[in-house]
């Protein structure tokens, strides 16, 4: 069998990235806990991922995989989320009972947070349909050979603890652990080159 085509997303094919990261992200824990219904799904998801990632396909670093069955949103070096456009999404489709606790979220993930120039993983995620054929695993193995070659760290905010260990397999090291009030918890973890 071949390895999966993987290949940098144009920023023409923002579509193809943003559909297969919602199906992925549809029974996300975290994002399901800010985005819970789905209403607020179907209006957030897109704008949020944008704000979160969407700057790597202008810059070249977002991915694809096989036939758009998974995409990454990546963002190198120097390049950062837009918060203000996040924030908006949260403070219109969150309920307001979930704002004190998404605050706090946010305010300790930006501690983790890297502050050294490195890699950021937005986004990665596969079509349910397509999982478990390696594509999630194609992707990341492509991408963090331009972190090597950069010689610049990869971090990343695991919001599904059963990804832990993929990204553990790649190298990257679990920082702490996320978890205020009813929160379902998230793990900020890092990876430094050749890892």
């Amino acid at each position: 069998m071949s390895p999966p085509e993987v290949r940098v997303a144009e920023a023409s094919e923002q579509d193809a990235v943003l559909n297969t990261l919602m199906l992925a992200f549809a029974s996300d824990p975290c994002l399901r806990y800010l985005l819970d219904t789905p209403e607020a799904l179907f209006a957030g998801f897109r704008r949020f991922a944008m704000a979160m990632g969407g700057a790597g396909l202008a810059q070249g670093t977002a991915w694809l995989a096989e036939d758009g069955a998974a995409a990454a949103l990546w963002l190198p070096p120097g390049v950062e989320s837009d918060q203000a456009a996040m924030l908006a999404v949260i403070g219109e489709l969150a309920r307001p009972e979930k704002l004190p606790v998404l605050g706090e979220v946010g305010e300790t993930m930006a501690a983790y947070h890297p502050d050294e120039p490195h890699w950021y993983l937005a986004m990665i995620g596969v079509d349910p349909a397509r999982q478990g054929r390696g594509l999630g695993s194609a992707i990341l193995k492509q991408s963090l050979r331009r972190c090597d070659e950069d010689g610049v760290m990869a971090y990343l905010e695991s919001s599904n603890p059963k990804n832990v260990p993929l990204y553990e397999r790649y190298g990257f090291e679990v920082m702490g652990f996320v978890q205020p009030g009813d929160f379902p918890g998230i793990y900020p973890m890092i990876r430094r080159p050749g890892g």
